[in-house]
């Protein structure tokens, strides 16, 4: 990702530019909303794309960089920036992870409350991945596929949150 400024007469203009591929992701969260989020790219159900390398194998999926998304998004001060493998989306919603960053301090976020959150986002990804009851946004998908499937998914989980502050100086102080 890369975060810029660009300036235009009397406004100033922040933003990230990201590029995705597969189905990990991230989102952009504001106060209790989210103003973006990728979406998984798969070329079909369960099977994302992938970087690989070519083996000369029949019937590999071969993807390239150039395949990802890529996207540019205004941001602000105290807007929270969630990266993270499938594991994370697979088995929380959208609404779950919000309420969880909730206990971040947008005015002063630390890299020590980042991390909490940031882990206890994982832990709580595990533990329903491991529920083999709950609905997760993955039997969700499965289920609207046709394919009779109920609980988490276990899966990698990696989970990372930046804060956007102000590191600009105002010239004038």
């Amino acid at each position: 990702a890369v975060v810029s400024t660009q300036s235009t007469g009397d406004k100033e203009r922040k933003e990230v530019s990201a590029a995705n591929l597969g189905d990990s992701g991230f989102m952009v969260v504001r106060g209790d909303s989210v103003v973006y989020q990728s979406q998984e790219q798969q070329h079909y159900f369960n099977t994302p794309y992938q970087l690989s390398i070519n083996t000369g194998r029949q019937g590999v999926i071969q993807d390239r960089p150039s395949d990802a998304d890529t996207a540019t998004i205004s941001i602000q001060r105290g807007d929270l920036i969630v990266m993270a493998t499938d594991g994370l989306f697979d088995n929380m919603f959208q609404k779950q992870i919000v309420e969880r960053l909730q206990q971040i301090d947008r005015n002063a976020p630390t890299y020590e409350g980042l991390k909490l959150v940031a882990d206890k986002l994982a832990a709580d990804a595990r533990n329903l991945a491991m529920d083999e009851e709950y609905m997760s946004p993955f039997a969700v998908k499965a289920q609207h596929y046709g394919i009779n499937f109920r609980g988490g998914k276990l899966d990698d989980i990696t989970v990372l949150l930046a804060s956007v502050v102000d590191c600009w100086q105002d010239e004038k102080t």
